[in-house]
């Protein structure tokens, strides 16, 4: 028993036919292809015991230009050296394999913080405009409380003291941002508490748990998937700045520590490496964040209404 449904078509469907919207998704779809590419190859070198190729060090090759800026001027090179399409580091790592890895630490962040934030929040808003009174003041107590602490200071202490590397970012991300999913999905559960289809779920007997979970919650899952568009992109980006301070992953090349590497070697003409990883995150983020622009669009009911 749920409220009315819109016969609505297929949501990708209805993103798929805008073709900046298209484009977007697959942005999208090639960096998850990417990530899942980084992932296998860092799976496989962990089981093999080997250094990864991306962490590979190759005197011999420090500051390659890239094969594409040299439109295929491509000099003599030793062989068993690799084609460096987006050049070489200062240890003659190839950048674009470490770009590669640096989005797959990118999507394991966006998708584990996610997981962490999103049902933190939707289980709070759930059970604060529901049950209202004392629930719902402690569900907005513990709101304003987490909203006044700076957002930054709180993850790098959370990363501090579980320590370096990505399990304090997770923590330290997915505890400081489910603040607004919870307030969004509280005033949400609390104009569909009243509603008929609710108090007919209440006269039949349901429990609690099934009215707002079985009931309710499907009628706002489009704050979820919103949620989950706004929140990826932006966890990403909070995790290149604490790498960038060095307090993030260790002896892997996430993004901000291949910026924090890259900006010490600008003045010596060494360009590629700070402008490709900024193109990736720019295209990953730009991307999302339109993509959660049409979603929000085609989901939000206020924003249906007032196009109708």
């Amino acid at each position: 028993m749920t409220a009315n449904k819109n016969n609505r078509p297929n949501i990708l469907s209805r993103l798929w036919r805008r073709w900046d919207t298209r484009l977007c998704l697959i942005v999208i779809l090639a960096y998850a292809g990417a990530a899942l590419y980084g992932e296998a190859v860092y799976r496989a070198a962990r089981l093999t015991d080997r250094t990864p190729a991306y962490n590979a060090v190759r005197e011999q090759s420090r500051y390659v230009t890239p094969a594409l800026v040299r439109l295929g001027a491509v000099r003599a090179r030793p062989a068993g050296e690799p084609l460096y399409l987006l050049g070489s580091d200062n240890l003659g790592r190839d950048v674009l394999q470490r770009l590669v890895q640096g989005t797959r630490i990118a999507f394991h962040v966006g998708i584990i913080t996610s997981l962490i934030a999103i049902p933190l929040g939707v289980l709070l808003g759930c059970l604060g405009g529901y049950f209202g009174g004392r629930a719902d003041s402690v569900v907005v107590w513990l709101c304003a409380t987490v909203a006044s602490m700076p957002g930054l200071l709180f993850i790098l202490a959370v990363a501090m003291v579980v320590g370096q590397g990505l399990a304090g970012v997770y923590l330290g991300i997915g505890l400081t941002t489910w603040v607004s999913v919870c307030r969004n999905v509280r005033g949400e559960v609390i104009k569909h508490r009243h509603r008929a289809y609710v108090q007919a779920a209440q006269v039949l007997g349901y429990g609690h748990a099934r009215i707002m979970f079985r009931h309710i919650l499907p009628n706002v899952t489009h704050i979820i998937l919103i949620a989950f568009s706004v929140r990826f992109p932006a966890s990403v980006a909070t995790e290149v700045f604490i790498s960038f301070l060095g307090i993030g992953v260790q002896g892997e090349p996430s993004w901000g520590i291949m910026i924090n590497n890259a900006r010490l070697r600008l003045w010596q003409g060494v360009w590629w490496e700070m402008t490709f990883v900024t193109l990736a995150i720019f295209a990953l983020v730009l991307a999302f964040n339109h993509v959660a622009d049409e979603l929000r669009d085609l989901l939000d009911p206020a924003l249906r209404t007032e196009q109708v």
